[in-house]
């Protein structure tokens, strides 16, 4: 049996102020009326039911995912009482859906990332669970075939043996390399035998607690004790004992270490929508390449992103960023928005 995990617990800082604590990013629409998790959880219809999703966020997010996904189970809601990293979230979803469905196949799916073509995402990761099903012991990961020397993304590294048909080719990983430099980015494009590392991944649930048992058996241990509580006490355990799980990332953690990883090589117009010009590359622009927005004009302007409640004009003015909310204009040269994380932590001493 197939289910999948939306982890929708980050806060979105590079999208401050328009992402807020309160807030972040996979709530807001960016992109057209349907928010980031709606959008997710909406590529998977005819392929996974909303009953076999499953969400875990933070306690602060509940009545936004129970908001946004009103048809989503209430039980399908994990919770995660502080942000610890993507390899304890994982390990503490994991334990929670086998209590209630057992050893099943889960694909684990960011809840922010953009997909352009849905047919060919449902294909990939169909071919990802068959795979699974069939090797219980694997790992598959949908890795992004790049386009540009990309250095804001990590890297697959797979070995150029073909292991086996389905619908596409499912090759054994060699190893996840970190983010590039400009230089090692277009070495990885010039060899032709890396993938960006989309966080996607398929496994069975006990695949995922081997990993982390034998990875991070600090985590396991404390996780494995909070669920053996299935009782009143489980919310309490878990508030007391989740901060003391190792904080480290699924590739840091596991994915660096384990075996058995396989990658499918896929095309369905991925972007983990991590800055402003992400929104850029996915948005309807003019003949000058300046956003297209409502109530935005642009006069001998070009290559703006603009987000603003107002009727918003920019005159004889390139490659700004204009982020307009109730508290906060921001004005930036593009180049420089990524910097805007930085920024929120010196004017609040984070």
């Amino acid at each position: 049996m197939n289910y999948v995990l939306v982890m929708a617990g980050g806060r979105g800082e590079r999208f401050w102020p328009y992402s807020t604590d309160e807030k972040p990013k996979q709530f807001l629409k960016l992109f057209d009326d349907k928010t980031m998790i709606q959008k997710t959880i909406e590529r998977l219809k005819g392929l996974i039911p909303i009953d076999r999703v499953f969400v875990v966020t933070a306690e602060k997010y509940i009545e936004l995912v129970e908001d946004q996904l009103p048809e989503l189970p209430e039980d399908n809601i994990i919770v995660e009482p502080v942000g610890r990293n993507t390899a304890p979230c994982i390990a503490l979803s994991a334990f929670y859906i086998k209590n209630k469905v057992g050893n099943v196949n889960l694909a684990v799916l960011p809840a922010d990332h953009f997909v352009e073509d849905e047919e060919n995402f449902k294909k990939a990761l169909k071919n990802a669970f068959d795979y699974v099903s069939s090797n219980h012991m694997a790992i598959v990961t949908l890795g992004i075939k790049p386009n540009r020397p990309e250095t804001g993304y990590g890297y697959i590294k797979y070995i150029n043996e073909n292991l086996k048909k389905l619908n596409e080719t499912i090759l054994k990983v060699e190893k996840f390399v970190e983010k590039p430099d400009k230089e090692t980015a277009e070495r990885y494009l010039k060899e032709g035998n890396y993938l960006w590392n989309a966080g996607i991944f398929v496994w069975k649930i006990d695949t995922i607690l081997e990993n982390t048992k034998k990875f991070l058996p600090k985590t396991y241990e404390i996780l494995l004790n909070i669920s053996k509580n299935k009782g009143k006490n489980y919310m309490e355990l878990l508030k007391k004992n989740y901060s003391l799980v190792d904080s480290i990332s699924v590739d840091y953690g596991i994915m660096e270490k384990a075996e058995d990883i396989y990658v499918i090589p896929s095309e369905f117009g991925w972007d983990d929508v991590g800055s402003w010009t992400s929104i850029e590359r996915h948005s309807e622009k003019d003949e000058y390449g300046n956003v297209k927005g409502k109530d935005v004009y642009y006069f001998g302007s070009s290559g703006n992103i603009v987000k603003s409640k107002k009727i918003t004009i920019l005159n004889d003015v390139d490659d700004l960023v204009v982020i307009e909310t109730d508290e906060y204009l921001i004005v930036s040269k593009k180049d420089s928005i990524q910097k805007i994380k930085e920024i929120k932590k010196r004017l609040f001493f984070e």
